[in-house]
């Protein structure tokens, strides 16, 4: 079996990953809050872990591995944009969870095995706050319910802060019912315009953080393989996870390995409205960006790096995805990815290494081997080329590969006139032939190919 070494944020290192079950190998990643599109930022852990979900399920098996990755569909950001818009808190989230699912397909992502929804997990969390309270770890104040952190010995070990230090450091919520600053809320109360639930605290709704810890335990157990998602959540949200999920299972464990993403820069520069940078997946996708595309540019670089988002990678990505798609096509991919991408991934998901080994296999004509590889970080599959082949899909693909073989008859023949007319037949109708010293050659389709002047070629 494949060895996976993957970098645990918890430990600071890179360790042999052992999962606790292999038959059935458990991760779960923090999924957006509906109330808006997803920015190209959202999407880059979308891509991360949707390759690391690729590789668990190619070394244990695809029956083997769950992966839950929730939506937060009870938030003030949620209840703010229904005041403002005067739409209800429901058909927000809907429509919201909807175009998430449209542009993340878009990229290629599988779907996870599970998709809570916080409101359908009211109960679970409502029965770990009681836990909490129960065992001295949170307490009531003033209709709210908050973690009591000096409770938890090892609060901040995740991050690697000191309470105090980040008392001292960061923006921390002031309440005079807080027995201490950085105690965070698990329940709060609601009034008759927000939404609410039934609570021994009274009327109110949960907390960000401890939604996350009731649905990974109803869903993967108390203690599971992988957490993930992008480094912005280290702290708070998962420092916080942590805390109140380790103190309702005690000895359990929580998540094993932490993972997470750095950041997304756009030319360079941190993405924001005000400088004009900020995009939505679904606007690069109006503009015409394929999302392959967009995933390829993910994918060529490490997780752990900030990943800087420039037209001028998208330009490249989509020229060499041309040109790979045309030494693809029609073929059937090889029985398994090349050991070389395999054991890139495995290192830490090394997406950048196993990119080199897909250009080193498209160098030397492998097209089965490249697409079986490809196939391992999402990219080059059958649907997910339309903007590259639509027109050289079907029986216009078919047709090029005649022409080609026709081509080769040929040239074996001497009949260089008949070669020279195919080739010119080929050029003119947008199909980019290139001959190599073995024999062998690659197709790729410049935009504006015309499958109709095939059509006329003997």
């Amino acid at each position: 079996m494949v060895g996976i070494r993957l970098y645990n944020g918890k430990t600071r290192a890179k360790e042999d990953f052992t999962p606790l079950d292999p038959g059935n190998v458990r991760i779960y990643v923090c999924g957006p809050t509906v109330y808006d599109r997803a920015h190209i930022g959202n999407a880059r852990p979308v891509v991360v872990f949707d390759v690391l979900f690729r590789l668990l399920r190619h070394v244990y098996g695809p029956d083997h591995v769950t992966y839950v990755r929730n939506f937060t569909d009870v938030d003030d950001k949620i209840i703010a944009r229904a005041a403002a818009t005067g739409r209800e808190i429901g058909a927000i989230t809907e429509e919201t969870i909807g175009w998430y699912h449209q542009d993340m397909d878009a990229l290629g992502a599988l779907r996870p095995t599970h998709e809570p929804r916080a409101t359908e997990y009211i109960g679970a969390m409502i029965a770990m706050i009681a836990g909490l309270i129960g065992a001295g770890h949170a307490y009531e104040a003033e209709g709210h319910v908050l973690f009591d952190v000096r409770s938890y010995p090892d609060y901040g070990r995740l991050s690697g802060r000191s309470i105090d230090d980040m008392i001292a450091g960061a923006r921390v919520e002031v309440a005079p019912y807080k027995r201490d600053p950085m105690d965070f809320v698990l329940w709060k109360p609601s009034d008759a315009a927000t939404p609410g639930w039934d609570s021994p605290w009274g009327y109110g709704r949960p907390g960000w953080h401890i939604e996350c810890s009731a649905m990974s335990d109803a869903l993967l157990g108390a203690s599971f393989d992988i957490h993930g998602g992008g480094i912005d959540l280290q702290f708070p949200h998962h420092e916080n996870e942590l805390a109140q999920s380790a103190c309702a299972h005690p000895g359990a464990g929580f998540a094993q390995v932490w993972m997470h993403n750095e950041m997304l820069q756009v030319e360079g520069r941190k993405m924001s409205k005000s400088l004009g940078n900020f995009f939505t997946v679904r606007d690069l996708l109006d503009q015409g960006v394929p999302g392959e595309v967009i995933r390829m540019v993910y994918l060529g670089t490490h997780y752990s790096k900030p990943m800087d988002w420039t037209e001028a990678k998208a330009a490249q990505a989509e020229a060499t995805l041309r040109k790979w798609r045309g030494l693809v096509a029609g073929i059937d991919p090889a029985p398994a990815p090349l050991p070389s991408v395999i054991a890139a991934l495995a290192d830490d998901l090394n997406t950048a290494g196993a990119m080199a080994a897909l250009h080193e296999a498209a160098g030397q004509g492998d097209g089965a081997g490249l697409k079986a590889s490809a196939a391992l970080l999402g990219l080059l599959e059958d649907g997910m080329g339309d903007w590259a082949l639509a027109p050289a899909q079907g029986d216009a693909c078919r047709r090029v590969q005649e022409l080609m073989l026709a081509r080769a008859e040929a040239r074996a023949t001497r009949d260089w006139a008949r070669a020279d007319a195919i080739r010119k037949g080929l050029d003119a109708a947008g199909v980019v032939v290139q001959d190599r010293p073995d024999g062998s050659f690659e197709v790729s389709f410049a935009p504006g190919f015309d499958p109709a002047k095939l059509e006329a070629l003997p």
